[in-house]
């Protein structure tokens, strides 16, 4: 992600003049670096609070997909 201290540059070669396969790549690389959800995120302010909110939704969300992923292997 660009808020850490990485450098924000992704890297891909062009291998035979393949410039779709690069791209592919690419893509792959920034949406695994979370740039893309950032970008977004970036578009407009977002105030401390709602900010807050959104964090703490999203960790009830993974909480919860944790806990069916558990059940489903644990079965109970």
């Amino acid at each position: 992600m660009l808020t850490d201290r990485r450098s924000p540059i992704v890297h891909v070669t062009v291998r035979d003049n393949n410039v779709d396969q690069a791209l592919k790549a690419l893509k792959k690389k920034m949406q695994r670096e979370g740039v893309f959800r950032e970008m977004k995120l970036r578009r407009s302010y977002e105030k401390p609070s709602e900010r807050k909110a959104r964090e703490k939704a999203e960790a009830v969300r993974r909480h919860r997909k944790l806990l069916r992923k558990r059940l489903e292997r644990e079965g109970f």
